[in-house]
């Protein structure tokens, strides 16, 4: 069955705790080969929910974010981190609350771009979601056990 849209704003405070138990797994994948956490939590998400996204439907959300990313938030996490030696511990957490609100708005630009797509629903999706995410990558979901929905 396709559903228009069956994903409200609800689903990234469900992915806050899927965040805090892979937290370290998802920080490496982030820097080691420039994934969006934020869409890594969509796929973990979709797949526990049983919805599914295709390949290009997956490609059209790297790219929704990309320029985003690119531009400011990316830049911005690497100023966070370079300042975190010169910087008191407050100013310090100044800086991550901001670099939060700027993924926030990123998780609003995926919403938006997830809003016009068709999502397959109702079928096991045996991981597909992240397997297809992480194979614009060039990765095996199967390299990350921990990260596999039963």
């Amino acid at each position: 069955m396709t559903l228009s849209n069956p994903i409200t704003p609800s689903l990234w405070h469900d992915c806050d705790s899927l965040y805090m138990a892979h937290q370290t797994l998802f920080l490496q994948l982030q820097d080691d080969h420039q994934l969006n956490v934020n869409l890594l939590l969509l796929t973990l998400w979709l797949d526990k929910h049983h919805y599914s996204l295709a390949k290009p439907q997956w490609q059209t959300l790297q790219q929704a974010t990309l320029t985003w990313e690119q531009k400011l938030l990316i830049p911005y996490r690497q100023l966070r981190r370079q300042s975190k030696a010169l910087l008191e511990t407050e100013e310090y957490q100044q800086m991550l609350k901001l670099e939060l609100m700027l993924e926030r708005k990123s998780q609003v630009m995926i919403l938006k771009t997830l809003q016009s797509m068709s999502v397959k629903a109702g079928t096991n999706t045996n991981n597909a979601n992240l397997s297809q995410y992480l194979a614009l990558f060039d990765l095996d979901s199967r390299d990350f056990p921990s990260l596999q929905i039963s």
